[in-house]
């Protein structure tokens, strides 16, 4: 396992006992587990790498976040025209479709 917290750890146990609880292989409950706590892990800007198809940290300022993790929150609020966008048109694109 990644350098999973303890509560980390607890909530794959958990997931994982409900997957198979569900009737799913003991291979796709560790599956399953693992890939929705590594994106809580990502999404939260928890996780080592820099380039990752996550969000970056909700509660970092946009600047902070590199131009793949505004493209990804881009591309969750459908922002037309994004791949074409450089960091600071994505920060005022987000900026625009929040509001």
């Amino acid at each position: 396992m990644p350098a999973w917290s303890e509560k980390d750890r607890r909530q794959y146990e958990h997931i994982k006992g409900s997957a198979l609880e569900q009737g799913r292989t003991e291979g796709r409950a560790e599956e399953v587990a693992a890939r929705t706590v590594n994106k809580q892990r990502r999404e939260a800007g928890r996780t080592p790498s820099r380039r990752s198809s996550g969000t970056g940290d909700p509660n970092s300022r946009l600047e902070a976040r590199s131009r793949a993790e505004l493209y990804h929150r881009a591309q969750e609020l459908d922002i037309e025209g994004r791949s074409d966008m450089d960091k600071a048109a994505l920060v005022e694109a987000i900026r625009s479709a929040n509001g």
